[in-house]
């Protein structure tokens, strides 16, 4: 079935930096288009980027844009999201999916903390 095991989670000082992987299976992964999404505390999942299926074009939410990259390895059957320049108010659960109606897989927690 479906699976997406993310991870690359951590704590990190504003400014810093972090990866994250998310490793899926289940569906023939290079024929969707890839989301990650975020979900703070006490708010709902948004989007926070897209990917297209073969990695040629991909949006952010405007709150992101400029900080952070979403990139795909087809090969891995993965889905990256590199964030820079990390502030406060991007501590949040963090998923991927190929879909909103998918199951989710437990996420990797990102806090922006001094």
């Amino acid at each position: 079935q479906v699976q997406f095991v993310e991870s690359g989670g951590g704590l990190v000082q504003p400014g810093g930096s972090l990866r994250l992987s998310c490793a899926a299976s289940g569906f023939a992964f290079r024929r969707y288009a890839m989301q990650w999404y975020r979900q703070a505390p006490g708010k709902e999942r948004e989007l926070v980027a897209n990917i297209a299926n073969d990695g040629t074009s991909s949006n952010y939410a405007d709150s992101v844009k400029g900080r952070f990259t979403i990139s795909r390895d087809n090969a891995k059957n993965t889905v990256y999201l590199q964030m820079n320049s990390l502030k406060p108010e991007d501590t949040a659960v963090y998923y991927c999916n190929a879909r909103s109606d998918w199951r989710w897989g437990k996420g990797t927690l990102v806090t922006v903390s001094s």
